[in-house]
């Protein structure tokens, strides 16, 4: 198979000119740097979190799976190492935005917000705490950069981008998928304080839902019964494993392997918010 892409955490092999394998390695990535150590399963966790969110918002907005069984792949994936952190999936011509919605004021949103009240440019009402929940979900979106950090764009350069149509039809579909997914998790006791999407546009024109969708990589999922405004939260994400970085003053430039008690703590949050949101044993 012809490997078309290998990022911090994915592989993307070229099935045939309409569709892809994606395969979810255990590779973890932080400040954007892949890390030296491996989380054990977090590519499966990741996988199947995505196909549950896929499933669960089919109805109203289009994605890209085809499908997530072992017998439905090519011969070259029918093998255990691929089971459960694979998919096949259309392929899309991708826009070249990361759509993020923020439903909490939290991370790089707060920093903001202290400095001049605004979020990626947008006001915001005075008065707010730390990890707040906001008077309604925001969009705001990124640039997708090949390497580096992704930079904040307005919602007028994302219309220059792709045009104001399509613009309007991506923020709206963002903010609802986002709406509609973060009541279910509120309901299995999960909050989810903000998410990344990516789109992309199939051979009939259609707007597509691909990439991950709503997983520990993409979001900021905090336990609902411990949630309390006023200060950062604890998390099911990889805050964790960020937070731990910092606070060892972890050298980027120079990455020696993480403590075996921080990836299994890590593996832990990653499989607890699988079964919470799934109601499924991992």
């Amino acid at each position: 198979m012809k490997k078309i892409s290998s990022g911090k955490v994915r592989e993307i092999y070229e099935v045939d000119d309409k569709s892809l394998m994606i395969v979810v390695s255990d590779r973890i990535s932080a400040f954007d740097v892949i890390l030296p150590s491996m989380v054990p399963d977090k590519g499966k966790v990741l996988n199947q979190i995505s196909a549950f969110w896929f499933d669960y918002t089919k109805d109203f907005v289009k994605n890209h799976v085809i499908s997530t069984q072992l017998s439905d792949f090519p011969s070259e994936f029918q093998t255990s190492n691929f089971e459960n952190r694979s998919m096949l999936v259309k392929k899309l011509k991708m826009l070249p935005i990361e759509c993020i919605v923020r439903g909490y004021i939290t991370g790089s949103g707060w920093k903001s917000y202290q400095k001049d009240g605004t979020v990626c440019g947008l006001k915001l009402p005075e008065g707010l705490q730390e990890s707040e929940k906001l008077p309604k979900p925001i969009f705001t979106p990124t640039t997708k950069a090949a390497e580096g950090h992704d930079e904040n764009i307005s919602f007028e350069e994302v219309c220059a981008f792709i045009g104001k149509d399509l613009a309007e039809k991506v923020r709206d579909t963002s903010i609802e998928i986002y709406t509609k997914c973060a009541e279910y998790a509120l309901s299995k006791g999960i909050i989810i304080a903000d998410t990344k999407f990516e789109f992309g546009m199939d051979e009939e024109g259609n707007l597509v839902l691909g990439d991950e969708v709503l997983t520990p990589d993409s979001s900021r999922f905090w336990p609902l019964d411990e949630y309390e405004v006023g200060h950062g939260q604890r998390s099911f994400d990889k805050q964790y494993l960020r937070d731990w970085l910092k606070e060892t003053s972890w050298d980027v430039e120079h990455p020696t392997p993480i403590p075996e008690d921080v990836i299994l703590t890590t593996r832990a949050k990653y499989i607890e918010a699988y079964e919470k949101l799934t109601g499924k044993s991992f």
